[in-house]
């Protein structure tokens, strides 16, 4: 594994905007972590039921395993890693690995969960994710963004912790 970055936080927040943004801005590799999802965890939330640990564990294992997968440069990946105990999951499988939280609030949240179209994810589910995220703690290599700041400022903010940590991430900046 080269760099890793992983967009995290609720359903609505922004991740794969600004995760595909930064792994632009990076010229690093962008995976939408939606797709890593099995058809049961995909069927079961387009249904409004939220996932339990047993059904994200499988889907961590596949965040894990994309994120060790060589690359020139390093992934950025759009997954929500809600619970400390999902981050240290996906650390003990891949090393180092920043995380990056655009933080909003509940109102403009659910304003972009019943925009949405074509997306499986209801804005009933919201308050479930809400409940079960546990912001990353201090000891935690992960940034925290406005999320409602537009998509260039929280790429700037991002690209510039990344870069800070380049050799914690394994990664040796260019010159």
């Amino acid at each position: 594994m080269r760099g890793a970055v992983i967009i995290m936080g609720v359903s609505g927040c922004g991740k794969s905007t600004l995760g595909a943004a930064l792994a632009d801005a990076l010229h690093w590799r962008f995976v939408e972590g939606d797709a890593l999802h099995p058809a049961e965890n995909v069927a079961k939330m387009a249904s409004g039921v939220p996932l339990s640990d047993a059904d994200r564990w499988p889907f961590l294992e596949r965040v894990a395993r994309v994120m060790n997968e060589r690359t020139e440069n390093g992934t950025v990946v759009a997954c929500s890693a809600l619970r400390r105990s999902y981050r240290d999951f996906i650390r003990s499988r891949t090393g180092a690995v920043m995380f990056v939280l655009p933080v909003l609030d509940r109102a403009v949240l659910e304003a972009r969960l019943l925009s949405r179209q074509d997306h499986y994810m209801p804005a009933s589910l919201l308050k479930s994710q809400l409940e079960v995220l546990e912001p990353p703690a201090a000891d935690e290599q992960a940034l925290l963004v406005d999320g409602n700041a537009p998509t260039a400022i929280q790429v700037r903010e991002a690209v510039a912790a990344v870069q800070a940590q380049l050799p914690a991430l394994g990664i040796k900046a260019k010159t």
